[in-house]
């Protein structure tokens, strides 16, 4: 029999092998967008980036006892720091390809800073290391975490409001008046509903558009309606079956000139910083998971598992010329839709992901899926993020009457939506900016620390 907390499905056996492996292509499907749009935004490879996450979410769930239903994708948190590294270029006539690897081994030692909080934890135990993390710091971050995506999430909209509308439909109809399987795949048929949708408009309706230099097919060639990108289409036609996903002759070693010790030593110093800030979210992404299973996975199998895993796969992701791993708020979103928590489905989903990163087509025909439908699909689950960040607030009882309280969640409120590049200095000849989440984190726990009255003890439900 499976176990059923707050209507959660915890053993899919009873769902049977074909249900299951179709929940495991939808978490692969809610994460790829997100995880592939990071090696085009920075140059590493996408196929490269779909192998390491796959590899890097298995390695996650071997270390956290195979208990934590968390899926770990591509990090938009160390985008400054691939970024950061860009003008050393200006200094010695490297390029951007050059550059990579210096910043992915910053990644891989950012990494492993990650084990150093974990080895604090396991050290000194969870109950000194938490009440630096209460539900008043955590559940105001994850709540940020999901409003300082929204925009994203609307962006993707306004390609065509009337295809994202159609997905959000979709979802919504299927996810509250869906019957078995149908309730708890709404994503996937958001997707492949909307797709089919642009398609018949497209082969009915659509002309071909130039816009900002790229070709579309746009409903009545209305460059509002964009339906879909003639470019992806032509990659798609152009790739290959069948591709090895690591390039640089296996690490980013093949790519670093050893005997240059300062851009060594600056990327490193660049990049580190910011795993403050992704530790951070990782607590509070952690806390979402657990809020949302209902269980909690910070103590049992333990945060210093969660950490320790999440580090190992970013650094060895990062090695291999992958982005960091990170775990994923979208999957968080897909689990608290379908209501299905077992782990088993997120290896499923890693191992699509392994499997589909050896194929050039695959990824290239992904990237057919209209903007439109990516900013449906994000609508409601950067939304869900948030709700189970209040939902964190409320099951442990934060108390606003409190002063203190309410000024830490404002200041983390504020500070993560207000604040852009908020922080910068200089290390040597690098520039470095912490983003405004990474600030929020930071005076959410220093406003903790030193405002009186944090009475909060972190009680280890099993």
């Amino acid at each position: 029999m499976s176990q059923k907390i707050n209507d959660g499905i915890y053993d899919v056996r009873e769902l049977g092998l074909g249900k299951t492996v179709v929940l495991g292509f939808q978490h692969m499907f809610a994460m790829f967008g997100a995880t592939v749009l990071v090696p085009l935004l920075t140059g590493l490879d996408v196929a490269t980036t779909l192998l390491m996450a796959g590899l890097g979410t298995l390695l996650f769930h071997l270390i956290s006892k195979g208990e934590v239903p968390a899926f770990l994708g591509s990090s938009f948190a160390f985008l400054g720091g691939y970024g950061a590294i860009a003008p050393i270029s200006g200094a010695n006539g490297m390029t951007n390809a050059q550059l990579l690897p210096y910043a992915c081994l910053g990644v891989a030692c950012a990494g492993l800073v990650y084990l150093v909080l974990a080895g604090l934890i396991k050290l000194v135990g969870i109950n000194k290391v938490m009440k630096f993390f209460p539900p008043v710091v955590t559940g105001p971050i994850i709540i940020a975490i999901g409003l300082g995506l929204a925009g994203s999430a609307v962006n993707n909209c306004t390609q065509n409001w009337l295809i994202a509308v159609i997905a959000l439909i979709i979802i919504i109809v299927f996810n509250i008046w869906g019957k078995g399987m149908a309730k708890i795949i709404p994503i996937l048929l958001g997707v492949l509903g909307s797709c089919a949708i642009a398609a018949i408009l497209a082969l009915l309706f659509g002309k071909t558009i130039e816009v900002n230099g790229g070709s579309y097919i746009a409903l009545a060639g209305n460059p509002a309606l964009i339906l879909f990108d003639n470019g992806a289409l032509k990659n798609f036609l152009d790739a290959k079956w069948i591709g090895i996903p690591v390039k640089w002759n296996g690490t980013v070693f093949g790519g670093i000139d050893w005997t240059n010790t300062s851009l060594i030593i600056s990327s490193i110093i660049a990049i580190i910083p910011i795993s403050l800030a992704t530790m951070m979210e990782h607590i509070g992404d952690i806390s979402a998971i657990s809020s949302t299973v209902g269980k909690n996975f910070i103590a049992k199998p333990g945060l210093h598992r969660t950490l320790m895993g999440d580090g190992i796969a970013t650094t060895l992701a990062s090695l291999f010329g992958g982005p960091a791993n990170t775990t994923y708020g979208e999957n968080t979103g897909v689990l608290a839709l379908s209501k299905v928590y077992d782990p088993k489905v997120i290896r499923i989903a890693a191992l699509f992901a392994i499997i589909l990163s050896f194929s050039p087509k695959f990824a290239a025909l992904v990237s057919l899926i209209p903007t439109s439908v990516i900013g449906g699909i994000s609508f409601i689950l950067y939304g869900m993020i948030s709700a189970v960040g209040v939902r964190n607030i409320v099951e442990n009882k934060v108390d606003f009457t409190k002063s203190r309280n309410l000024i830490i969640a404002a200041i983390i409120l504020v500070s993560a939506l207000g604040l852009g590049s908020a922080a910068t200095f200089t290390i040597g000849a690098v520039t470095i900016s912490l983003s405004s989440l990474a600030v929020a984190s930071i005076l959410g726990i220093v406003l903790n620390i030193v405002l009186p009255g944090n009475d909060y003890v972190f009680e280890k439900d099993e």
